[in-house]
C-alpha cells in the first residue's frame, strides 16, 4: 500500500503564465529567509524559518506556464525525531488552463502521513499555497503573517 503524498489544488482567474511567474518567485510568497535563485533548471535556493525549518531545493524542471519541480536536497526540521524527513522529497507545481481559469496542482511527493511532520507541514503548505501564493497571484501582494509566528 502506497501512502498519498500531500497535495492541493487551487483555481484562479489569472493566466498560466502569471501563475508560473508567481510560483517561480518564492521570495514573494514565503515567509522566512530565502537565498539563491529559482529561475533556471539547476538553480538552488535555501529556505530558513528561524531555527525551526531549513531546506535546500534544486530546480529540476521548468516548463514556462506549465510546470515547476523542486527536489529537496537537504533539510533540517528541528521539532521532529528525524529532522531530515524532507530530504529526497519532490515539490511539484503543475499548471493547467481550464476554460477561463487556471488550475494549479501542487504536490509534495514523499511528504506522507507516516512522516512525523505530515500534519504540521500540511498546515504550512496550506498557508503558503492556498493563502500566500493565491494572494500573490490574485492581488500581487505577498504573504500575510503565518499562524505559527
Amino acid at each position: 500500500m502506497t501512502s498519498q503524498s500531500y497535495q492541493t489544488v487551487l483555481t484562479v482567474p489569472q493566466s498560466p503564465e502569471e501563475v508560473f511567474e508567481a510560483v517561480s518567485n518564492p521570495k514573494k510568497w514565503w515567509t522566512g529567509d530565502i537565498e539563491g535563485s529559482t529561475h533556471e533548471v539547476g538553480d538552488e535556493f535555501s529556505y530558513r524559518y528561524g531555527e525551526v525549518h531549513y531546506s535546500k531545493q534544486k530546480i529540476t524542471e521548468l516548463v514556462p506556464g506549465r510546470k515547476a519541480v523542486w527536489q529537496v536536497v537537504d533539510s533540517h526540521l528541528s521539532s521532529i525525531e528525524d529532522p531530515s524527513e524532507w530530504t529526497g522529497t519532490e515539490i511539484t507545481f503543475e499548471i493547467l488552463q481550464k476554460g477561463e481559469q487556471t488550475e494549479l496542482r501542487f504536490s509534495h511527493r514523499g511528504l506522507v502521513p507516516e512522516y512525523e511532520c505530515f500534519d504540521s507541514c500540511s498546515g504550512g503548505w496550506a498557508f503558503y499555497i492556498d493563502g500566500s501564493l493565491r494572494r500573490l497571484i490574485t492581488t500581487g501582494e505577498g504573504p500575510s503573517t503565518p499562524p505559527w509566528a
